[in-house]
C-alpha cells in the first residue's frame, strides 16, 4: 500500500472507529539508522505518541512497518522507532515490487526462511528489551508455495507475535484468486495468531477469507479504499446479528476523496499531486462501483483540483443514501 495509505488516510478510514488498529507505509531501511525526521514522514502520529504508542485523531493504535533484509540495520531502526515512540513494529515480508524485491526487500526474502528468521529475530530482541510488539506480513512464497509454511515457522521462530498473510505468492502478485486455505494451512502449522489478507473487497469475501483460512481476524487493504465502509459493514453484520448496511452511496465515497483533498490542500501540497492522488484512490474504487467508474472516466484528464472536486460532487440523478436492510440477511457460508 505504499503511496496510499498515508496519515490523512489512516484518520479518515479509521473515523468511524471501525478498525482495530492501522499500518503505516513500509520505512524502507538498507544500511544505516535513519533520522528521526523518516519516522515522522512516514508516522505523523508519533509526534503525539503517549505511553500506548502512535493512534489516529480517532484513538485507532498504529502499527509502525518496516522493509529490510540487514538485520543489524533493522534493529538499529527498531531502536529508533520505539525511541521515538512506536510500540508497535511490523516486518514487510510481502511488498511485490520488482524494484523492492530487486534490492533485496519485501517478498525476496520468501526464498530463504533463514533470512527471514534472522530479521524478525533482530527486531523482536530489541522488541522484547523495550516491551514493543513485533509481528510479520507475509506472503505465500515468491515464486510458489513450497517454503509457505517453512517461512511463516521461521517468523515465528524470530519471534513475531503475530503474523498477517497475504494469500497469494509474489509471482501472482495481486491477480486473483486469493487462495485463503492456504492461510488455514499455516494457522496450523504455528502457534502465534494469524490474520488472512488479500482479495477481502466485500462482506461476502471477508465471511469467506474467514471461513477458508479459519482465521478470525483479516487485513483490509485496497478493500477498504474501495468502499471506505467496508470495516463498518463488517461491525455492523457482526453486532446486529446478519443485517446488512445498505451499498456504499456515491455521495459517501465522494465524500471522503474531498476531504482527503482538504487534508492535503491544508498540508500544503501542490494541487496537481493532489489530483494525481486523488486519481490513484479513484481508480481503485472503480474496480468496485459502477458510479466511481463513470467518475474516473469522466475525470481522468483533468489536472486541476477545483473542476476535479465540483465532477465528484456534481448531483448524478441517481436515488439512493445510506440505509439498513430491513432484511436479516445472515450470510451463507461458502460451497
Amino acid at each position: 500500500m505504499e503511496g496510499v495509505i498515508d496519515a490523512d488516510t489512516r484518520a479518515l478510514l479509521s473515523a468511524d472507529g471501525a478498525l482495530d488498529w492501522c499500518v503505516t507505509e513500509f520505512v524502507r531501511v538498507v544500511d544505516a539508522r535513519l533520522p528521526p525526521r523518516v519516522f515522522l514522514r512516514h508516522c505523523p502520529e508519533l509526534a503525539t505518541a503517549g505511553d500506548h504508542g502512535p493512534k489516529t485523531p480517532s484513538d485507532t493504535p498504529v502499527t509502525l512497518q518496516l522493509l529490510g533484509s540487514d538485520p543489524e540495520a533493522l534493529a538499529a531502526n527498531a531502536e529508533q522507532a520505539i525511541a521515538l515512540g512506536a510500540t508497535r513494529l511490523d516486518l514487510n515480508f510481502g511488498c511485490p515490487a520488482k524494484t523492492v524485491n530487486r534490492h533485496d526487500g519485501g517478498a525476496s526474502l520468501l526464498r530463504t526462511p533463514a533470512r527471514v528468521e534472522r530479521a524478525v529475530a533482530a527486531v523482536a530482541n530489541v522488541g522484547a528489551r523495550h516491551g514493543a510488539a513485533v509481528s510479520a506480513k507475509l506472503r505465500l512464497g515468491f515464486d510458489d508455495r513450497r517454503m509457505a509454511l517453512a517461512c511463516a515457522r521461521a517468523a515465528e521462530a524470530g519471534g513475531a507475535c503475530e503474523l498477517v498473510v497475504h494469500a497469494r505468492t509474489r509471482r501472482e502478485g495481486y491477480r486473483p484468486p486469493a487462495h485463503w486455505e492456504w492461510i488455514a494451512r499455516i494457522r496450523t502449522a504455528v502457534n502465534v495468531p494469524v490474520i488472512a489478507n488479500g482479495d477481502i473487497w466485500t462482506l461476502e469475501e471477508y465471511w469467506k477469507a474467514r471461513t477458508l483460512s479459519g482465521c478470525r481476524d483479516v487485513m483490509l487493504g485496497r478493500g477498504m479504499l474501495a468502499d471506505p465502509w467496508l470495516a463498518r459493514r463488517v461491525r455492523y453484520w457482526q453486532a446486529s446479528g446478519g443485517e446488512r448496511l445498505a451499498p456504499t452511496p456515491w455521495s459517501a465515497r465522494a465524500d471522503m476523496l474531498c476531504r482527503y483533498a482538504r487534508r492535503k490542500q491544508a498540508s500544503g501540497m501542490a494541487e496537481k499531486f493532489i489530483v494525481a492522488l486523488l486519481k490513484q484512490w479513484l481508480n481503485i474504487m472503480r474496480g468496485r462501483d459502477v458510479e466511481a467508474a463513470e467518475r474516473f472516466m469522466a475525470l481522468r484528464r483533468e489536472t486541476a483540483l477545483a473542476p476535479f472536486l465540483a465532477g465528484l460532487q456534481q448531483p448524478s440523478g441517481r436515488r439512493g443514501e445510506a440505509c439498513v436492510s430491513s432484511n436479516r440477511d445472515m450470510l451463507s457460508e461458502p460451497a
